[in-house]
């Protein structure tokens, strides 16, 4: 686990620095393009202006089927193209042509290093930088106290908790007391980030040694109380054991 966590890690640093050092969405799989609302994702695709708007008005009436009207509107796109390809000169197409290839390409936005990006955003940078961080290295710090003092021991669970409270105390606090800059206003996907985060700390319920102390004692009184009972009694074994069973590794490597 710890070499898998330590792969982790430097690869999430490297999206880090590349993505501008911005906060990580689901731990590095999600691009933070800084966009405000990610409503699209979930309501579906926005409409475009024009044809397409005025027919998705007179669909919702009842008055022009979708489908006839969006063939009847491919056919005149392709129609326009064809129009325009074939009306192009030649030798206008050509010079296209050599202006696409001798214009240089769009300049990359540059990549600013730790210590510009320091300086620039100063020391609510530093913090939100810092509890960003945490986050990160959070699990292989975990996992290398768990190789030292043991699952059962209580001071790798503590820390492990006491980093992710403050990593995301820190966020939150930089969020809040900077939220009239735009460097540090969270935007709505960075806010669902923080909840994310929050809700993963349910899995310190499930790890060693709260887990012996506490939680596996209370599954095993709820399984004993529900085994008389009929189907929902083997139901009940079933879903302890598999809780068992991911408590054993996955609560460890999870929430990362």
């Amino acid at each position: 686990m710890a070499v898998t966590e330590a792969v982790k890690a430097l690869l999430r640093l490297a999206v880090l620095q590349k993505s501008g050092y911005k906060m990580l969405l689901h731990g590095g799989e999600t691009i933070n393009d800084g966009s405000e609302s990610d409503d699209s994702s979930i309501n579906g695709p926005i409409s475009r202006p024009g044809l397409q708007g005025v027919s998705g008005i007179l669909n919702n009436h009842g008055q022009t089927p979708s489908n006839l009207e969006g063939r009847a509107m491919s056919a005149l796109n392709r129609f326009g193209e064809n129009a325009r390809t074939v009306s192009e000169p030649t030798w206008l197409r050509r010079v296209q042509h050599q202006q696409a290839i001798i214009e240089p390409p769009k300049s990359v936005a540059e990549i600013p290093s730790l210590s510009a990006f320091l300086s620039e955003k100063g020391i609510p940078g530093g913090l939100y930088l810092t509890g960003e961080v945490m986050f990160i290295l959070r699990p292989l710090v975990y996992v290398l106290l768990i190789r030292k003092y043991g699952a059962r021991s209580w001071f790798p669970w503590i820390t492990s908790l006491v980093v992710d409270l403050v990593g995301n105390g820190i966020i939150s606090f930089v969020a809040t007391a900077w939220k009239n800059s735009k460097d540090f206003r969270l935007s709505t996907v960075e806010k669902n980030e923080l909840k994310r985060r929050k809700l993963l700390w349910a899995l310190y319920l499930m790890r060693d040694p709260f887990f012996t102390r506490y939680t596996g004692q209370r599954l095993d009184g709820t399984q004993k109380l529900l085994e008389p009972v009929p189907i929902i009694g083997l139901l009940t074994e079933k879903l302890v054991e598999l809780l068992v069973g991911a408590q054993t590794r996955y609560t460890y490597m999870s929430g990362s």
